[in-house]
């Protein structure tokens, strides 16, 4: 017994295209859509140095710019920096969210909330630490990266 023979759809060359339904606009071909960077097109570095100073706009206290490469596969760099309020806390992560959007930077996902008093926001190769006075001297993520190399720290 064979099988029924599949019905033999159209084929279309690189130089012609498929008929366009009457009053349907004719595609620019040449034209591009302006693409969003994701974070790993721009130096992680760079970005992390941008990071930092987006956070300083909003106030925040003691930064700290860690270099983890080397030391483990979860990013390049965390950024560790505190917030006085719950309303400052989401001030830094907003403001740094928005601002970096704006640039066409998207962050690949963002934990916790200001309520929780710990806020991360991941960019890939940078993870971003915003927490509350008390919670991050709970945490102790510079001591417990104390291995890393400190790039800067802002007071």
């Amino acid at each position: 017994m064979t099988e029924p023979a599949m019905p033999r759809l159209p084929t279309y060359t690189a130089a012609s295209s498929p008929p366009r339904s009457a009053g349907l606009p004719k595609r620019d071909k040449t034209a591009q859509r302006p693409k969003a960077l994701s974070a790993g097109e721009r130096p992680p570095l760079a970005l992390a140095r941008r990071i930092v100073e987006l956070a300083e706009d909003k106030k925040a206290a003691d930064i700290v710019l860690l270099d983890l490469a080397g030391l483990t596969t979860m990013a390049d760099y965390f950024i560790v920096c505190s917030g006085g309020s719950e309303r400052q806390l989401e001030a830094i992560a907003s403001g740094i969210i928005g601002t970096l959007r704006d640039e066409k930077t998207r962050p690949i996902g963002r934990e916790g909330t200001a309520a929780s008093h710990w806020v991360l926001v991941d960019f890939g190769s940078i993870v971003v630490h915003i927490f509350t006075p008390p919670e991050r001297d709970y945490y102790g993520l510079e001591k417990h990266w104390s291995e890393a190399r400190t790039i800067l720290s802002v007071q």
